[in-house]
């Protein structure tokens, strides 16, 4: 508590200190690079209806956000504390999700907003007045962003696109292997945000925004394919480029260097050395609670050795079945 990242919220909430000493044996999340705090965030799960705000929330499962603080250093933690949230919301099945925040904090609230948040009430303490934001988890507008992670599949397409290994983690942060080293992961924006891009020279241009991608890390080479390649993720595409969109390389890296595991220094050398360049920008839905190996991506989900798996359609049923191998929530598919 003597930390200073706690400053903020001793000033902004009085009764803090004596919060944090009940909440001991409660599960908190923190960000700690190990020189300093720079994130926390507390979760609970609450049966309502949810009486102390104006209007009342419904008598529903509400995920509430009791505590968040972030200081991301310019870095995306903000977003990746998100995803921590409605993963929690998914896996405990809650109804919606909502959070009270002091409205000088514009930057939150803006952050909320763009995932779906809208203000539905006020809650009024000795503290001050707070916004209350609310997201419904059973209310879709369509809009891949504010419906995230939330994958519609009617009329849409999905696919299956490798991943070297030296950058699958580095940029799935979730979808690390059990065998992998955490070290690998660090607060940089591409780790941290809920949006990932893709670069490489095959054409991607046969996807659409709204379509499904499996994401598939290739073999290290320590064992044969069929047990060392595992599909990994799940993601939705938002848009799809080719290096012709770009006006020049300026205008590439400053799309790709946020959200990308590529250094400024390699993206350039991309641009300006690759005939054939294409960049597919998605969000980050789900990792896999179990890594499905290329073995049983062909025995159980019916792929064919060919053609390559670089980069290929799947069927509705494929997509299902690996999902299901997976482990991912049911509940995130809305046909």
């Amino acid at each position: 508590m003597d930390d200073p990242f706690f400053d903020s919220l001793k000033t902004g909430y009085a009764e803090f200190p004596q919060w944090f000493s009940a909440k001991s044996n409660e599960d908190l999340y923190v960000v700690d690079d190990g020189k300093r705090l720079s994130g926390m965030l507390y979760l609970k799960r609450e049966a309502g209806p949810i009486t102390d705000i104006q209007p009342n929330l419904p008598d529903r499962v509400w995920l509430k956000v009791g505590t968040l603080k972030i200081i991301g250093k310019g870095t995306k933690l903000g977003e990746r504390v998100l995803k921590k949230v409605f993963d929690t919301a998914i896996s405990s099945d809650a109804d919606g999700i909502y959070v009270t925040v002091f409205e000088v904090h514009s930057k939150l609230i803006k952050l909320f907003k763009k995932y779906g948040f809208v203000e539905f009430a006020t809650k009024t303490t000795a503290n001050g007045i707070e916004k209350v934001l609310v997201r419904d988890m059973n209310k879709f507008t369509g809009n891949l962003i504010t419906d995230y992670p939330f994958i519609h599949t009617n009329e849409k397409s999905s696919w299956l696109l490798a991943v070297y290994p030296e950058y699958h983690s580095r940029l799935l942060p979730d979808s690390i292997l059990n065998n992998e080293p955490k070290e690998i992961i660090q607060d940089v924006s591409h780790t941290n945000t809920i949006h990932k891009v893709y670069v490489g020279k095959l054409s991607l241009t046969r996807m659409s925004p709204g379509d499904a991608v499996i994401l598939y890390r290739t073999s290290d080479g320590l064992a044969p394919a069929r047990y060392r390649s595992v599909a990994t993720s799940v993601c939705v595409v938002e848009e799809v480029r080719k290096k012709k969109d770009f006006v020049n390389v300026e205008d590439y890296i400053a799309y790709c260097k946020p959200h990308s595991v590529f250094s400024e220094r390699e993206l350039r050398e991309q641009f300006l050395t690759w005939p054939r360049l294409y960049v597919a920008k998605m969000t980050y839905n789900a990792a896999f609670n179990r890594r499905t190996t290329r073995g049983s991506l062909m025995d159980d989900a019916g792929i064919s050795e060919q053609p390559r798996w670089d980069f290929r359609e799947l069927t509705h049923t494929q997509f299902r079945t690996i999902l299901e191998l997976g482990q991912v929530n049911a509940r995130l598919i809305v046909n």
